[in-house]
């Protein structure tokens, strides 16, 4: 399996293009799952348009024009919409692609709704390409942790999709005290490497098992 760990929807731009041809192709098929987005802010199908749909959202257009740079049309693109798929069509879409894109937003939402859905195990077992930004990075890691930010108030770990279990992820790294502190803390309760991935210019590919470092990624040991 191939894991792409990466920052933001922009993931045609030139600093990750040339490592990332080599996996994405134009007769590939995607399935979006688009499922990570706050309570709040979404509670109906509406809603999610705003979040994730064609015509207003922004995400919609990022992540097709960023496909599309690696020659894959729209139409190989199906999003998964949480108010209006169904498990049984949704797997269609899982079990139809080459690719599985995991959006940005809660990862641990996205994991229980995933659940709730019942997709769990599909999306477990898919062989193909497993990629993501932010939240639909971590995800793919069979824990992983969330700093205190806006969404979360304490330190805290989570159960994702185990793909990966090796390492840990701190994802949007500013060299921030908190940051550095729950890495710190990953090192000591966990002893595992942590990967620190700058906002917008920097993702982790993992090719059956073998990593790469692209970009503005920090290692702590």
């Amino acid at each position: 399996m191939v894991n792409i760990l990466h920052e933001g929807y922009g993931f045609g731009a030139p600093w990750i293009y040339d490592d990332l041809k080599e996996y994405i192709k134009p007769g590939h098929k995607v399935a979006v799952v688009a499922f990570s987005f706050r309570d709040a802010q979404v509670k109906n199908a509406e809603d999610w348009e705003l979040i994730f749909g064609k015509e207003k959202s922004t995400a919609y257009p990022s992540i097709v024009d960023s496909f599309a740079v690696y020659g894959i049309p729209e139409e190989n693109i199906s999003f998964i919409n949480y108010f209006t798929d169904t498990k049984e069509t949704a797997v269609e879409k899982i079990t139809n692609s080459d690719i599985i894109f995991f959006t940005a937003g809660l990862p641990d939402r996205m994991k229980d709704r995933i659940v709730e859905f019942g997709i769990y195990e599909v999306l477990l077992n898919h062989k193909g390409i497993a990629m993501g930004s932010s939240a639909g990075a971590v995800i793919q890691l069979a824990d992983y942790h969330m700093s205190p930010d806006k969404d979360y108030a304490e330190f805290n770990y989570y159960k994702g999709i185990p793909y990966l279990k090796d390492f840990y992820l701190e994802v949007h790294y500013r060299n921030s005290d908190i940051q550095n502190a729950s890495i710190k803390r990953i090192i000591k309760e966990r002893g595992k490497r942590v990967y620190a991935t700058a906002e917008g210019s920097s993702a982790v590919l993992v090719d059956n098992g073998n990593i790469k470092l692209i970009g503005d990624v920090k290692i702590f040991e």
